[in-house]
């Protein structure tokens, strides 16, 4: 039986095994996808010159860290020129993550531009010609997108208003219909900022407008569910807000509007870290995973799409220095390993370094 859906009834299996295999029990996403200039601003912190050998043999260090690292890591989203480099010994990445058991992925949007007649809200550009770049990512390996939309908070003003929530739910739902009609699994990332002095029942309240929204355009467009995964915020309060929350009151909060907004048909959900210090975006992800544990009332595999939060301590213990590499793998694969424990609620600990407790917050963060 053909169910409702603009996507034929033969992509759909691929689309949905591939999602599932992302998300797989203790698995999450590597997001290593900066663009060239946001990884040239990351190799400035460690003074490593941004070239295109050491951009080639960073994202080399970071999928080739070992067998254990597909305990951890069920896809690698990457930057469009990563997608076409090799390792030193002539590999190409995607042949490198696919022995691993690893699916490749792409960053596809083309960054934000600001919505006329709005308080400096933005929406994502890139839908211009995304058909025929879909087609060339998956014959060149790529089996998942990511786009990113942003969105800030500011109850004074009104933000996100009501134009912004519909005008990036729109733009989601348009780049993940033409993924999938591409063989490609969309990640939906309506991202809500950490800017702003708003507290947690602020954060449910247009958390929860946004996920609606975007679910409603979703659907409007015959997106294969499925088939698709969400890349959302945690419900936190701003870093701006006076009141300290627990990760057990992010939790809460964060479950409850998933619960709220979205379909029991996502197979996953793989939450950003939006600026967390390495440690807090594990303990929070380890805290909605036990949260209501026992109900039966969360049927999304909870986990993490985490960039800064998995490679912060890479990096500096890396230093661009080649005997330094060692180390550096093994700093990746502690944290992926939290963060697995994490996603089915089991982490007690123990990666917890000074580095890994680091603020990685970026007031009005791009990339």
């Amino acid at each position: 039986m053909s169910i409702g859906c603009a996507i034929p009834v033969e992509k759909r299996a691929e689309l949905a095994q591939n999602a599932a295999k992302i998300v797989a029990s203790g698995r999450g996403i590597l997001a290593a996808d900066e663009s060239t200039g946001t990884i040239g601003k990351r190799f400035q912190s460690i003074n490593v010159e941004n070239t295109e050998e050491n951009r080639r043999a960073y994202r080399e260090l970071l999928f080739t860290a070992g067998a254990e690292l597909a305990d951890s890591i069920g896809g690698v989203i990457m930057f469009e020129e990563t997608l076409y480099q090799k390792a030193a010994d002539g590999r190409s990445f995607v042949e490198i993550l696919n022995e691993a058991g690893i699916i490749p992925g792409i960053k596809i949007d083309t960054g934000l531009v600001e919505i006329p007649g709005t308080n400096g809200e933005t929406v994502t550009q890139g839908l211009d010609g995304l058909e025929a770049r879909c087609a060339k990512y998956y014959q060149q390996g790529a089996r998942f997108t990511k786009w990113r939309c942003a969105l800030r908070i500011d109850p004074v003003t009104g933000v996100p208003s009501e134009r912004s929530i519909r005008a990036n739910a729109e733009t989601l739902a348009r780049m993940a219909i033409i993924s999938q009609r591409n063989g490609l699994v969309p990640i939906v990332e309506p991202e809500i900022l950490m800017d702003g002095s708003h507290d947690l029942a602020q954060a449910v309240i247009a958390a929860e407008h946004v996920l609606a929204m975007t679910y409603y355009y979703l659907h409007l467009h015959g997106v294969f569910l499925e088939g698709s995964l969400l890349k959302p915020s945690m419900v936190c309060a701003g870093a701006d807000c006076p009141v300290s929350y627990t990760p057990e009151e992010v939790a809460a909060a964060t479950v409850t509007v998933l619960q709220r907004t979205v379909p029991s048909s996502v197979v996953g959900i793989t939450f950003l870290s939006g600026g967390q210090s390495e440690e807090d975006a594990t303990l929070h992800l380890n805290a909605i995973n036990r949260f209501d544990a026992e109900s039966n009332r969360k049927p999304w595999k909870l986990t993490f799409s985490y960039g800064r939060a998995l490679q912060a301590t890479v990096l500096k213990t890396w230093k661009g220095q080649a005997e330094n590499v060692p180390a550096a793998k093994a700093a990746l694969l502690q944290r992926a390993k939290a963060n697995s424990q994490a996603s089915i609620g089991k982490y007690t600990g123990g990666a917890a370094s000074a580095a890994a407790s680091e603020t990685l917050y970026v007031r009005n963060y791009v990339y």
